[in-house]
């Protein structure tokens, strides 16, 4: 498409945004807060020094705390959330909230859920929100009925994802619930995804809060589990940013910080918590650079700015994130998947998600043979990309600030080289792996590998 040939300043008007400004949320004395997404499944060999890093590593990128994500089966649940929560509270001001999964194992008995509460609700790393400890779950719709008197017996807020009830539904639930998230953060078929989910549920929720999920990637194939299916990333990260910024929710929720099956995880990849079937692609698939650009995203949207760079750079260093503030150096973020979509055999993954009854297209179809990178700048420059050894794609730039790109592989094969140039010179440069025809085991790597200019 020719607009994705044109550089996308932060303040454009993302893909499916209205032209109309939604009307801004009732001023709450709560801060925003962004939270990750943590598979707690995934992390049941980590030591304490692993939850340490991870927490260091998410507090440098302005992320608030972990959502983790318990589910019933796991028989290594507690001790696991002791870890996490043992670890918030030596590295300190870092929160966490528990996300009961009823997806993966079935239902959570509620005496069980009750119990789970209250013994983390005094914690000082819990997370309160007006007062309350955060509880939240990964759908359960089927046990929604249970809730009243978990609340009751737990005092805590509730904010569950029961997406599946859609917008219409959680209309009926209003009085059972405090808020909700919504897990609706990819698009379905070939298209970018836009915010009409989002302001769906805001509409419905009638002021009570709402937590968005922002994802930058999707791809799963694990059989054991009936997954084989992707959804368009692409530009997302740095779109669903810029409506995160223009709807301003009470909560953000990126999905997700270790979700290795499913691709979108942000996080170090912890190898003893790959599922099995998903080393292939996942190991040399780093995806921690998405995490560098994530200081200007989130507290340009904590601060609902309309001009972030100036202001950004008008503030007191440090603002609400004093231990890591934030760096006004050139920077270049890169991600593009390392195989053309026809170099190989797609091994039966599919465009969309046909178990949920989406139309099923062709994976290359829905995920772009394109290179995507966004900079950011702080003065005006020219930025390019090089695809092997072709002639170099080149976009002028005037506004500082992070500004975004993609350019199509039009067959060019080789390492693809990043710059940002001003005066001549090369101010930061990039070099990432080769996109090659050549496929492991003949199958098409459909994961992003994510490098950058640090």
């Amino acid at each position: 498409m020719l607009a994705k040939n044109l550089f996308l300043s932060l303040l454009a008007v993302s893909p499916g945004m209205t032209q109309y400004k939604p009307p801004r949320p009732a001023a709450s004395s709560e801060p925003q807060r962004v939270f990750a997404h943590f598979i707690v499944g995934n992390a049941y060999s980590m030591t304490p020094q692993h939850w340490e890093t991870d927490i260091i590593e998410a507090s440098k990128a302005h992320i608030d705390g972990f959502a983790l994500n318990v589910a019933p089966q796991d028989d290594y649940t507690d001790r696991v959330l002791q870890t996490a929560y043992d670890a918030a509270e030596r590295i300190g001001n870092f929160s966490l909230f528990i996300s009961f999964d009823y997806g993966s194992g079935g239902p959570w008995p509620a005496d069980r859920v009750i119990n789970t509460i209250n013994a983390y609700k005094g914690r000082r790393a819990q997370f309160h929100y007006h007062g309350k400890p955060l509880v939240s779950t990964f759908e359960g719709v089927a046990n929604a009925g249970d809730w009243p008197r978990i609340k009751s017996a737990t005092g805590c807020i509730f904010i569950p994802n029961w997406t599946s009830m859609g917008p219409e539904g959680i209309r009926g639930v209003l009085n059972e619930i405090d808020g909700a998230f919504s897990w609706d953060a990819w698009p379905v078929g070939a298209e970018d995804k836009n915010a009409s989910s989002d302001l769906a549920w805001m509409n419905a929720l009638a002021g009570k809060p709402y937590m968005m999920p922002v994802a930058p990637w999707f791809y799963t194939n694990l059989p054991q589990w009936n997954k084989n299916w992707l959804w368009r990333g692409d530009d997302m990260w740095h779109y669903r940013w810029q409506q995160v910024m223009e709807l301003q929710p009470a909560l953000v929720q990126i999905l997700s910080w270790n979700d290795y099956g499913e691709t979108h995880y942000i996080g170090p990849i912890y190898e003893p918590g790959i599922p099995d079937g998903a080393a292939r692609y996942v190991q040399n698939h780093p995806h921690d650079a998405w995490r560098e650009l994530l200081p200007y995203y989130i507290d340009s949207y904590r601060r609902n700015l309309m001009n972030p760079h100036s202001q950004l750079r008008a503030a007191s260093p440090g603002f609400y994130n004093p231990k890591y503030p934030m760096s006004f150096t050139d920077k270049i973020v890169y991600w593009y998947r390392l195989n053309p979509s026809t170099a190989g055999s797609s091994e039966g993954t599919t465009g969309n998600n046909p178990a949920a009854g989406q139309r099923v297209l062709p994976p290359g179809q829905i995920s772009q043979d394109r290179v995507f990178f966004s900079t950011f700048i702080t003065q005006p420059s020219d930025v390019y990309a090089q695809i092997g050894g072709e002639s170099p794609t080149f976009f002028r730039v005037k506004s500082p600030g992070i500004n975004h790109f993609s350019v199509p592989f039009y067959g060019q094969r080789g390492p693809v080289r990043f710059g940002i140039m001003r005066n001549h010179q090369e101010v930061a440069t990039a070099t990432g792996p080769p996109i090659s025809d050549q496929c492991i085991g003949g199958v098409v790597d459909w994961n992003a590998f994510v490098g950058s200019s640090g």
